[in-house]
């Protein structure tokens, strides 16, 4: 990694650890103080500042799977986006949690957790048994005709629903994309969503592309409107 001279930002120095040019565009890890963030094509997307509304969304799918009684004694779990590493390090500690599979497109941030400073966050989640790490496209390999089926599905993909960076992940949240995600749950699974802002049309896109129990969950932020992370669960 490589480490440039501190640029001022506001009141605190921000420091650029690594930069990487790859297939979906530059890719940036910053350290401010003692936080890291993760831009994309000059795009804010995540920091280690505060992950509760990350932990929530494991939390909610394995707390809804309860609820209904869940497809099984100990539930697969696939994650959508790496990150910073909260919502995997958050699964990992759950010893209910069988198989748990995360996707991540982007090499520069599996490798910032497995030989970077982003593995604190992960805490050694990586090195768990149960853990599988797929580098690949979301999209692409939720799309795979003989894919896996799952019993939650927990996506922390772009900035949710009404705001992408990358134009392709607007189709996740569509109908087609619904009816992907719908068909990768097994029946009685849930689906969580994250997202940066709260989403009435996302609601009833879930609710028209046939999911039940759909839910908002909001955790509040320091400015701005909520963090959320939308519930739902494949009835049939």
């Amino acid at each position: 990694m490589t480490t440039a001279l501190p640029e001022r930002d506001g009141h605190e120095a921000v420091v650029t650890l690594d930069r990487r040019e790859g297939p979906y565009g530059e890719v940036v890890l910053r350290q401010r103080g003692r936080d890291f963030e993760i831009i994309a094509n000059g795009c804010f997307l995540m920091d280690t500042a505060d992950g509760r509304s990350e932990r929530l969304l494991i939390q909610a799918a394995l707390d809804e799977l309860d609820r209904t009684g869940g497809p099984a004694e100990r539930p697969s779990v696939l994650i959508g986006g790496l990150g910073v590493g909260f919502s995997l390090a958050y699964a990992a500690a759950e010893p209910r949690w069988g198989r748990i599979a995360v996707v991540e497109r982007e090499a520069a941030i599996i490798d910032w957790h497995r030989t970077g400073p982003l593995g604190a966050f992960s805490g050694g989640a990586l090195d768990d048994e149960r853990v599988e790490v797929l580098h690949t496209d979301l999209l692409e390999y939720l799309a795979a005709a003989d894919g896996e089926r799952y019993d939650a599905l927990c996506l922390d993909i772009d900035n949710g629903p009404d705001w992408t960076v990358t134009e392709s992940n607007d189709g996740l949240y569509g109908a087609d994309g619904l009816a992907v995600l719908w068909h990768r749950l097994r029946s009685g699974g849930v689906l969580a969503v994250w997202s940066a802002q709260p989403s009435p049309a996302f609601e009833e896109a879930l609710r028209t592309a046939g999911f039940s129990d759909v839910v908002t969950h909001e955790i509040q932020v320091a400015r701005g409107v909520p963090d959320v992370v939308h519930l739902a669960r494949r009835a049939g």
